[in-house]
């Protein structure tokens, strides 16, 4: 697959309704999510389980994107290709988490500040030569009492501005990930007035920071109540609320937002894409770079077992296959059963 510029790599990931596969948990989360099926999280569990989803037969027509850990961006399948060319065998595109995770936000015990521009040019220079063609770089903004505070997203939208920059630099597409978390018992306003705010103050960073947008990918939370609020939002609540800030606060030119599942289950994310695209009346195109929202069904299918690798890529392909739909406004419930 040849690119000329930034902006088609950007708009194959997210063409013909196709979105990303969130492959990039670091190894303590690998463990969290090996943890719950018994399985030990060694190096070659973690090979064996991504190379089951990145030949699974869903991977084609519906990822446009595989999301890699360091680790795995270096690894070979047992037959000995590399994951990579896995991945482009099915026509998607190999990316890389370029974060070094958070700390703490001015000593604060709730705000936290990403990491990881110190050596970010040497890394993306890299991650380049090694045939990954976009990048992620993800900052966490809590939700809570006066949090979170304008000091606290603008410090994180600069960062995010500062690492596009650079990915763009060596010719790779930035996935910029602005995460208001779910955790808490905040209202869909709440995560309104937040999320709007990360948003307005990333894309004002990015246009400062001369970063080309039009080779550039958004990763949002969706709009929700946090997970202990009192009142559930329905599933139309959730997708105007959604589409009303994101046409608030994103420019037109950008190819395509592709939503984080930020601890929704796989039915409720598939669901809210769907009914946003459903709703329309955007340019964007609105998808899916899910994690546990597309593998939780195959995670617990394998079982770290050889035999069940076909249960576990058939489920795995179904959730692919779902997400599609519901990024062309296709799904409905009665294709789950």
């Amino acid at each position: 697959m040849n690119f000329s510029n930034l902006s088609e790599i950007a708009q194959y990931i997210v063409s013909e309704g196709k979105g990303i596969l969130a492959a990039d948990e670091s190894n303590p989360t690998c463990k969290k999510r090996f943890d719950t099926i018994s399985v030990e999280c060694t190096e070659e569990n973690r090979r064996n389980y991504r190379e089951l989803l990145f030949t699974s037969e869903g991977m084609k027509e519906n990822i446009g994107g595989v999301i890699l850990f360091d680790e795995t961006i270096r690894q070979h399948s047992e037959s000995g290709k590399s994951l990579l060319e896995l991945i482009l065998d099915k026509g998607a595109l190999p990316g890389i988490k370029v974060d070094k995770g958070l700390q703490p936000f001015n000593g604060s015990d709730l705000e936290t500040l990403t990491q990881g521009l110190d050596d970010l040019d040497g890394r993306c220079s890299e991650y380049s030569g090694l045939g990954a063609k976009f990048t992620k770089w993800r900052v966490v903004i809590n939700i809570n009492e006066n949090l979170p505070t304008q000091e606290c997203i603008d410090a994180n939208m600069e960062s995010l501005a500062n690492y596009a920059k650079i990915a763009q630099k060596y010719g790779m597409v930035p996935i910029v990930e602005p995460e208001v978390l779910i955790n808490g018992d905040h209202s869909i306003e709440d995560c309104y007035d937040a999320t709007s705010r990360s948003i307005k103050s990333l894309f004002n960073y990015l246009s400062t920071n001369n970063v080309d947008i039009s080779g550039t990918i958004l990763k949002p939370n969706m709009v929700t109540p946090g997970t202990d609020h009192t009142n559930k939002a329905t599933v139309e609540e959730v997708a105007q609320a959604t589409i009303k800030c994101l046409k608030e606060n994103v420019p037109a030119e950008l190819p395509g937002i592709t939503f984080l599942s930020g601890g929704q289950t796989e039915i409720e994310s598939t669901q809210h894409l769907d009914m946003m695209n459903k709703i329309g009346g955007f340019s964007w195109k609105l998808s899916f770079s899910y994690g546990r929202a597309l593998q939780a069904s195959a995670l617990s299918a394998w079982l770290g077992k050889k035999e069940n690798i076909s249960a576990a890529q058939s489920a795995f392909s179904h959730r692919a296959k779902m997400n599609k739909l519901a990024s062309l406004g296709k799904w409905s419930e009665s294709l789950e059963e």
